[in-house]
This record gives structure tokens, C-alpha cells and sequence, in this order.
């Protein structure tokens, strides 16, 4: 398995932009070459180590991209009014599921929340299984950290007030199924506990290789599902990266890509929202200079057609666009690299400091707290979804928060061709991306469970 991006960001891509330029489907914006992007636990060489947030002027002088700050994604997404109103998250719960975790993270959550002002937050940690010791030394490891490092300031960014629990997982998820069980369990007893309102995944796995793929046995993916069954009784809400291969992803040695289109679990799974990815384009105010594109430049939004799963009632609505399968992303937020979000972590101390990333495990955790801002409009859970979303984007999408993206851009990437973002729901961006001052208090208003 791959994480759905570690900061490929600046950090590895542009690293590696001279020796791997590669041909994509789409050209690339003018000053950010195509690379190949170093698959999930891309270290943060370039960027890490920067005492302070620079200028989006700064970022395209010194790496040719646009880095965009919290408060700036705040005004982007229209959450401002909501929080003018107490819509904060407060009396909610994101779960955050990651490997080894960050033994840093109270501590640079504090750091990022005061840079932009923000009020930080407690991180409850639990540790599932016999977690090692952590060592900045091993590539696995502050790969993971810089994961959990992102995952809990963008959740934090849109959410302020909402707690924040992180599972660290003893088992990194290779390919395939090995640590795959253990998130699992690790989500079921949470969800048992009655410990999150939402959970955040960033981490996936592409379906063709899983055990018995190749013989159309999906047995060892349907039995990993009793996390989403449970959360889908108990009302959690299941989020997961859409990934950042685009149509292709991953093969099981973690390297090289399918040069056909797959897709990815759990992402793929119709109990779980997947999330994709889109590219903003803001001046310093946080406001859009010209419409969302795809995400696709260090890596690019996932999404496609389950090979596993067939199309769920929630997408009938979309069959020409899904056809008999599940498809996949629902929503996107965003995660181009090149608009990528600055962070801040210290759990190498080599390269404290200040970093951009970007990837669909930044979408993720973005859209977790829309959610739980959700929640705390809707006075309880709003559970599953699916129903909510697709019926909001079916009737007066616009006026529910619903944006569309459909300026022509695609996710195609490594030679395979992906999907174009045009008018109504795609393969590249879902439904498309939300205006949280109206899509928050619409889907609280569609959740039907008390």
C-alpha cells in the first residue's frame, strides 16, 4: 500500500524533476515539470528546514509553485462565516489512522496553530498493537510522521475546535493486505468505543493486488470491510483517498505503475467517501483567480472504475458517467502540489521546519472537517454520506454548495489516460469540490439519523 501522498511536494518531486520527467496525458502549467512521483512515503528533502511560511511569490521564485497557508484555504472554501457563527467543530471528533504516527505532533500542531493564529487543539493518541520506538532514521517511519504530520493540521485548519484523535498503527501497510487488517481492527474498536464522529484515511491499496485478485476473487478485500460495515450502522462517517496515480496506481512492489486503469481501496468502497483531488488557483487573499483544475502535477487525483464493487444505488444517478461500477472520487478538495498546503513538523531533527504538501492526503483530512462541522450544525452524526451527497449534487447543487469543476483538465498520468472534469460528475473530481457556508448546513440538513 502507498499512502495517499506524503508531501511528495516540493520536497522529492522537484528533487527529481531533471532525471525523471516523464510524458503525461496533460501539459503541465508552464514552470512545474512532470515528474515521477515517488510512490506514498516521499521524503520532504527540498522544502523541509524553512524557518518560516513564504509568500506564494516566494514558493514560485524559489520552486515554481504556489504554497497556500491555512488561512488562505479558509477563504477559498467560504468557511469564514461559518465560523463568525460558532460553527467550529466543537463537540466533535476526527480519527486519524496512521502508521507509527508522529512522536511530534501535540507539539507542531501548537507551532502551526500559532503561526496562523489559529487556537490549537489536544491530540489524543492511541497506540493499536506494539508500536516500535520511533526512528527518524527510518525512511518508513518520518514518512508516516510527515502523513500524520498533514493529516492533523489540515483537519485542524478547517475544524478548530473539534478533537482530534490519531491511531498509530503498529504495522506499515505494504502493498496488499499486510498491516491492512490491523487499520481495520484498529477502526472497529473506536467505532465500538463510540471514541470518533469521523474518520480520516489516507492510505490505500490498488485492488489488483490484493490475494485471489487475478482469479476475480474479491474475498480478501470483502473481509476487510467489517470496520465500514460497523461504522456505517453506528453513523461514522468514512472518508479515504481517492490516491495520487490518477487513473493508474501502484503495483505491489510499491514502485511502478499499471499501464491500464485500476482503482484503489478503500477508496473504492461505496460505505466509504472517496476523495479527490482538485488544484486551487488563489491569489494571497485566499481568493480564486480563475476556477479549480484537476490535481495533477507531482502526482495526480485518483479515480476510476472499481474492479471490485458495482455500482451502489447512491451513484445511480450517475451511470453514464460510472456505468455498472463503483466509481470513485465522490469529492474533491484540495491537493496539487503546485498549490500545495505549508505545514510543520519536527519529528526529524535534522529538518525541522516548515514544508509544502499536497496529495489526496491532504483532501482528506480538509474534507474531514467539513464534516465535522457537519455534525455540530446537524446536532448529531451525519453518518454515511453518499445518499446526502449525490442527492444535494442531483437537486440545486449549486445552491446546496456543490461546485463543479469542469475546465477541461484530467488525471491522466504514467501513460495511462484518466478522465476530463466537465460539466456535473466525473471520474476526475466527483461531484466536484464545496462551498462549505452552504454545503455544510445542506448535508447536515440531509442526514436523516437522530
Amino acid at each position: 500500500m502507498h499512502i495517499a501522498r506524503t508531501g511528495l511536494g516540493v520536497a522529492s518531486a522537484t528533487a527529481v524533476a531533471a532525471l525523471a520527467v516523464t510524458a503525461l496525458g496533460t501539459a503541465a502549467p508552464a514552470a512545474v515539470p512532470h515528474t515521477l512521483a515517488v510512490p506514498a512515503v516521499a521524503g520532504h528533502t527540498l522544502v523541509h528546514g524553512v524557518s518560516s511560511p513564504l509568500t506564494s511569490e516566494q514558493c514560485q521564485t524559489k520552486w515554481h509553485i504556489n504554497c497556500y497557508t491555512p488561512l488562505q484555504y479558509r477563504t477559498a472554501y467560504d468557511l469564514n462565516a461559518l465560523y463568525r457563527k460558532g460553527v467550529t467543530g466543537k463537540g466533535r471528533t476526527i480519527v486519524i489512522v496512521d502508521s507509527y504516527g508522529s512522536p511530534t505532533v501535540q507539539h507542531d500542531l501548537d507551532v502551526y496553530s500559532k503561526q496562523f493564529g489559529l487556537p490549537s487543539t489536544k491530540v489524543k493518541v492511541v497506540k493499536w498493537g506494539h508500536v516500535p520506538a520511533f526512528d527518524p532514521k527510518n525512511s518508513d517511519m518520518t514518512g508516516w510522521a510527515g502523513e500524520t504530520t498533514l493529516d492533523v493540521e489540515m483537519a485542524h485548519a478547517v475544524a478548530p475546535a473539534a478533537k482530534i484523535v490519531v491511531v498509530e498503527t503498529a504495522v506499515s501497510e505494504t502493498e496488499g493486505t499486510t498491516g491492512l487488517p490491523e487499520m481495520m481492527d484498529a477502526e472497529k474498536y473506536l467505532i465500538d468505543h463510540n471514541v470518533g464522529d469521523v474518520i480520516s484515511q489516507s492510505f490505500g491499496a490498488t485492488e489488483n493486488t490484493f490475494p485471489g485478485f487475478d482469479k476475480g476473487d474479491f474475498s480478501s478485500i470483502k473481509k476487510l470491510r467489517y470496520a465500514f460495515q460497523d461504522a456505517n450502522r453506528k453513523h461514522v462517517t468514512v472518508l479515504a483517498a481517492s490516491g495520487d496515480g490518477g487513473a493508474t496506481d501502484l503495483k505491489l512492489d510499491g514502485k511502478t505503475y499499471y499501464n491500464k486503469r485500476v482503482n484503489s481501496w478503500p477508496s473504492s468502497d461505496p460505505l466509504v467517501t472517496s476523495i479527490g483531488g482538485t488544484q486551487l488557483h488563489l491569489n494571497d487573499k485566499g481568493e480564486r483567480v480563475k476556477p479549480d483544475s484537476v490535481y495533477n502535477d507531482y502526482g495526480s487525483g485518483g479515480g476510476g472504475q472499481s474492479h471490485v464493487f458495482t455500482r451502489p444505488s447512491f451513484q445511480n444517478g450517475v451511470k453514464s458517467k460510472v456505468g455498472a461500477r463503483r466509481g470513485t472520487p465522490d469529492v474533491s478538495m484540495s491537493a496539487a502540489v503546485n498549490g500545495g498546503a505549508w505545514i510543520y513538523s519536527s519529528y526529524d531533527p535534522t529538518a525541522v521546519g516548515w514544508d509544502v504538501s499536497g496529495g489526496t492526503s491532504e483532501a482528506t483530512p480538509l474534507f474531514s472537517g467539513i464534516v465535522a462541522l457537519a455534525d455540530q450544525v446537524a446536532g448529531h452524526r451525519v453518518g454515511n454520506i453518499q445518499q446526502a451527497l449525490y442527492g444535494l449534487y442531483a437537486h440545486h447543487a449549486k445552491a446546496n454548495g456543490i461546485v463543479d469543476v469542469n475546465d477541461g483538465t484530467n488525471n491522466s498520468y504514467e501513460g495511462v489516460t484518466g478522465y476530463k472534469a466537465v460539466n456535473g460528475y466525473d471520474l476526475a473530481t466527483g461531484v466536484g469540490t464545496v462551498d462549505a457556508l452552504k454545503f455544510v448546513p445542506a448535508l447536515a440538513k440531509a442526514s436523516r439519523h437522530g
